[in-house]
């Protein structure tokens, strides 16, 4: 009897093990199909292909030679990495609306290339940027060379931070260099590495162009990574990047002038005064990096007022 007992209970062990397996499986097998297509519903379809390297390039007017087969894949590396970079490459076109039609007027007014503009998206994004090296503002100027090219570098004023005397600055300091090394392209590469650097390289290598150069990996990215940078940005929808106007970033052109000749003891107060914020004040004025204005010398500067007329 006791034997029977022990039998039976393991057949109904058994079974029960079956029957719960089963009812799991079933339920499980339903919560993965629920998953799998809420997961095919969130998926976002890409197209991953390479850049079409069939084609002319060009930087600041000087043709690419593309015929080389290292300087046609130095250029594939910086236009496929350009490409794939979603957030960074989708935030400068956007930034790109605010910033480039003050960039291109001042490289114009100094008869520069337009293409020198993407210097400073490859140096800072398009921003107030610091590098651990201290270079600052949307050009990357150390603080000996913005005093050399005229920009105020002090605890209260940072002119690196100034869109309009920077670029200026930068200008000056393009003219130098196409000067002194003769084309664009080397003269982004001096820019990159310094003329010192690159003076000494050339000579060492007895070399004629950019593309002759065997430079550090920075540098000898640099102008492959400007073209790719000027590829991506002319043409958005080319490498997948779409984006309606009034997803880009407004200019900065609602603004009046107020011209300051003497201390200003908070920039609260004094934003208030013209019936704005500090904050606003700041985004117009960044190179104000200090609540306040000595001004000892008393110099005379011209502070941006968003949206107001006085």
């Amino acid at each position: 009897m006791k034997k029977g007992m022990q039998a039976y209970l393991l057949i109904l062990a058994a079974v029960m093990t079956v029957v719960i397996t089963g009812s799991y499986t079933k339920k499980n097998s339903k919560n993965l199909a629920a998953s799998a297509s809420m997961i095919e519903d969130k998926i976002i379809p890409q197209v991953v292909k390479g850049s079409d390297l069939n084609k002319r390039f060009e930087f600041a007017g000087e043709v690419i030679p593309t015929k080389n087969f290292d300087v046609r894949e130095r250029l594939d590396r910086e236009l496929t990495v350009n490409t794939y970079w979603h957030s960074s490459t989708l935030l400068n076109i956007k930034k790109a609306a605010r910033y480039f039609p003050v960039i291109e007027r001042i490289l114009a007014e100094n008869g520069l290339p337009e293409d020198l503009k993407y210097i400073a998206v490859a140096e800072s994004n398009l921003s107030n940027a610091v590098s651990p090296a201290g270079a600052k503002g949307f050009w990357q100027f150390m603080k000996s060379a913005a005093e050399q090219y005229d920009l105020e570098v002090n605890s209260e004023v940072d002119e690196r931070y100034h869109i309009e005397k920077a670029t200026e600055a930068a200008c000056k300091y393009f003219k130098y260099l196409k000067n002194r090394f003769g084309s664009w392209t080397m003269a982004a590469a001096a820019y990159n590495v310094g003329p010192t650097r690159l003076a000494r390289t050339i000579e060492e290598q007895r070399a004629d162009t950019y593309y002759d150069l065997n430079l550090n990996e920075e540098t000898s990215r640099y102008v492959f990574r400007l073209i790719a940078i000027k590829e991506v940005m002319q043409n958005p929808s080319d490498f997948g990047f779409y984006l309606d106007k009034d997803e880009k970033y407004p200019p900065l052109f609602d603004y009046s002038v107020v011209k300051v000749d003497g201390s200003v003891e908070n920039f609260g107060d004094f934003a208030k005064k013209y019936g704005t914020n500090y904050r606003m004040l700041k985004v117009f004025n960044p190179w104000l990096i200090e609540s306040r204005l000595t001004n000892r010398s008393r110099k005379t500067y011209e502070i941006k007022i968003p949206g107001k007329k006085f």
